[in-house]
């Protein structure tokens, strides 16, 4: 593969033909987008222009693979990471190609490398079908000028662009603000933010809100930048990620199939019952059940009622989480050896107030009717998504809210969408120009934020729209 950097500049490629495909966001699920979309175009000898569009620049990066950190790794086995569905060891090959030495876990900003490099491989073999335009933009608004017209997307600050088709690849919602927080530097609202972590190096002792993956990401960072400092992580269930097991064992039965998972009505008592049972009674590994069960998890979450999507959100969706969002065994071992050391202290609790205090910070953490009080000098958010699409102050999201272009699904963890990813207006009909793939469908998949999801979701949909593209094309109702 090519260097990323050796297509940032101008777009000189491409017969510049046929219907245009704008992709709002440049992180992991607009770069696997952009990448299956001019995989098919080149299949199909079909003309196509692609926008990919992200307002900080970081394509093929984004948010989660723009760290420089060589600790933060990736917390699925290179085996389960690459971005072809149709070749599973396309990133073991390469990072052996690159001479990357790894014990199953790459670093996240080798994976990144490994995301840029696909999307300029992809973008040298589509051409002359396809074109791939890089821009650096915000998108804050989505019109429909008409039916049968294109797409009509507002840029802050840039003349707007019209786009055929759109695919809405912006990743997870920011967290939400765990409590009133005190102006100024001390409290950290987004840490993976160019520089954020910046000051806090300084030494003195960090709140992180949260104890999931952000947090063992986080903590690494600021320990391993100051021998001083140390991290209180603080969350209502206080529950660490588990550790991948090592090597499977030789001649281990895999996990038996759950019975439930074929039974109508589906209900979430007799799959966990099913599911704590197999657990219990497979000679192996827990890990086992719970990686039989994952791909599994988009139908069954689609069969469960309503009510009890929404008692597995309150009762069970935090011990999913950390059973299936494993980490790596070296990140395992860091943070114990950090806890053991007393530079990473983990707290159940709940922050209620922060104010300016005599360090930089004042947290107050309640737990079981007793409030502790911390002077520390930040206070990070570390939290995961914003659990209410329709409260997110994200403009485009807004509008496309506002303007029936989308609803939110029923929980309004996301937005709408049918099988094919196309987003559902507000009267619950499927648009034909407006799609989505990703974290923004967690509420109509659940398990959407993986790569091996995104990746099978970005191929489907590629297919899909290479299809409508052609029918776009040929009745000339291309932008």
């Amino acid at each position: 593969m090519g260097a990323y950097a050796g297509y940032m500049g101008g777009d000189d490629h491409g017969s510049g033909g046929g219907p245009t495909v704008a992709i709002i966001g440049g992180g992991a699920s607009g770069t696997l987008a952009a990448v299956h979309l001019l995989n098919r175009a080149a299949e199909a000898a079909q003309p196509l222009r692609i926008l990919l569009i992200d307002k900080e620049g970081r394509h093929g990066l984004g948010r989660a693979y723009a760290t420089t950190d060589p600790g933060h790794l990736l917390n699925s086995p290179a085996g389960r990471m690459s971005g072809l569905p149709g070749d599973p060891g396309h990133l073991t090959r390469w990072a052996q190609a690159q001479g990357i030495e790894h014990d199953g876990f790459l670093s996240r900003p080798d994976y990144g490398r490994y995301l840029t490099e696909l999307l300029a491989d992809a973008r040298r073999q589509a051409w002359p079908a396809a074109r791939l335009e890089i821009v650096r933009a915000e998108v804050t608004a989505a019109a429909r000028p008409g039916a049968g017209l294109p797409l009509r997307l507002s840029l802050a600050g840039q003349a707007a662009i019209e786009a055929d088709l759109v695919i809405l690849a912006t990743g997870s919602l920011p967290p939400g603000v765990p409590c009133p927080v005190p102006a100024g530097p001390g409290y950290i609202a987004d840490p993976w933010a160019p520089g954020a972590l910046d000051g806090a190096a300084d030494g003195r002792p960090v709140i992180i809100v949260g104890t999931g993956l952000t947090m063992l990401d986080l903590a690494t960072t600021l320990t391993g930048a100051n021998p001083a400092t140390v991290v209180h992580a603080v969350s209502r269930h206080a529950l660490l990620p588990r550790e991948h097991r090592g090597a499977p064992v030789p001649g281990r039965p895999p996990a038996p199939a759950l019975p439930v998972l074929t039974q109508e009505p589906l209900r979430l008592a007799g799959l966990v019952r099913q599911v704590r049972a197999a657990a219990a009674q497979h000679p192996g590994d827990w890990q086992d059940v719970i990686d039989v069960l994952r791909p599994q998890v988009p139908d069954l979450w689609q069969r469960l009622p309503a009510a009890d999507q929404r008692l597995f959100l309150r009762r069970y969706a935090r011990y999913w989480e950390v059973h299936r969002h494993r980490v790596p065994p070296r990140t395992a071992a860091r943070i114990a050896a950090l806890r053991a050391a007393g530079r990473l202290q983990v707290q159940p609790g709940q922050i209620v107030a922060a104010s300016g205090g005599p360090d930089g910070v004042r947290v107050s953490v309640a737990h079981r009717g007793t409030v502790t009080v911390l002077d520390v000098g930040w206070l990070i958010n570390g939290t995961g998504p914003a659990a209410d699409v329709t409260a997110a102050a994200d403009p485009l999201l807004r509008s496309l809210l506002d303007a029936g272009l989308a609803r939110p699904d029923p929980l309004r963890l996301g937005l709408d969408a049918n099988a094919c990813g196309a987003l559902l207006d507000a009267a619950g009909h499927p648009g034909d120009r407006l799609f989505s793939l990703g974290p923004p469908l967690r509420g109509v998949r659940y398990e959407t934020t993986a790569i091996a999801e995104i990746a099978a979701q970005a191929e489907a949909l590629a297919g899909h729209l290479i299809s409508t593209s052609v029918v776009l094309a040929s009745s000339g109702s291309a932008a």
